[in-house]
């Protein structure tokens, strides 16, 4: 039987050699922001709906550039679940802020990448060898 696979999408917003990360409520990690397809989303209609949804600013659709797509065992799933997080860049409009959905906002550098899921882990250390992630 094929394990799971969780779908999801990311916004990769990094500044002065750090990546925006967010923890949801109830939980003890941190993830690189966005979330799960809805039906019959695109990528591009879950980026702009989880980005709006957890931090409260509007993503610039005609700016977003799909960086790459990770895949790697969930953690805390059992049955060996994968998760695919295709990852985008986009500018932004308003001010980032933690919605409803999560507690904490941080900026981490590659010292943080133990924080992460290991498909966050695979994006941190491609942005590290490109010379984004200090």
């Amino acid at each position: 039987m094929a394990a799971e696979l969780i779908d999801t999408v990311a916004w990769v917003r990094v500044e002065g050699g750090r990546i925006l990360c967010a923890r949801p409520r109830g939980k003890d990690v941190f993830y690189i922001p966005g979330g799960k397809r809805e039906g019959a989303e695109s990528d591009l209609e879950t980026l702009l709906r989880e980005i709006e949804e957890e931090l409260t600013v509007v993503l610039d659709a005609a700016s977003a550039r799909h960086v790459a797509t990770y895949e790697a065992e969930a953690s805390g799933v059992p049955g060996g679940a994968v998760v695919r997080m295709s990852c985008y860049t986009a500018e932004y409009r308003g001010t980032l802020s933690a919605s409803s959905e999560i507690a904490e906002l941080a900026w981490f550098s590659y010292a943080h990448r133990p924080l992460v899921p290991p498909v966050d882990q695979l994006l941190f250390d491609d942005l590290r060898a490109g010379g984004e992630l200090t």
